[in-house]
């Protein structure tokens, strides 16, 4: 069992930047990839970005967001991270952190254990 708490969350405006966190328990946190989703109401949970293991390997959705979010780890503090940079109104959402496995059965992600989520809101 793994224990996912994210925080970080808030309201920020168009340009702006955000850090989230994920702070893990129970489970040896270096035997998990990671990864972060966001949900929009209406809209399916996607995959934002995801981490191996060791933190060798990266996984981003797509260019919307490539370039503009780093995600990275540090398996000494059992802590993912998401940086966020040049926010847009369109990364509102809710943000879940997940461990899981990278790259499973063809899907970029595929998760066992969900964190309870953190809102962000950017204004334009």
């Amino acid at each position: 069992q793994v224990q996912l708490v994210e925080s970080g969350g808030g309201l920020v405006q168009a340009g702006g930047s955000l850090r989230l966190s994920c702070a893990a328990s129970g489970r040896t946190f270096s035997s998990y990839a990671m990864g972060w989703f966001r949900h929009t109401p209406g809209k399916d949970r996607e995959v934002v970005a995801a981490i191996s293991e060791s933190g060798s390997s990266t996984y981003y959705k797509d260019s919307s967001v490539k370039g503009r979010f780093t995600v990275s780890r540090d398996n000494a503090k059992n802590t993912l991270y998401l940086q966020m940079n040049s926010l847009k109104p369109e990364d509102t959402a809710v943000y879940y952190c997940a461990a899981g496995r990278l790259w499973y059965r063809g899907t970029p992600f595929a998760s066992d254990y969900w964190g309870q989520g953190t809102q962000v809101t950017v204004s334009s």
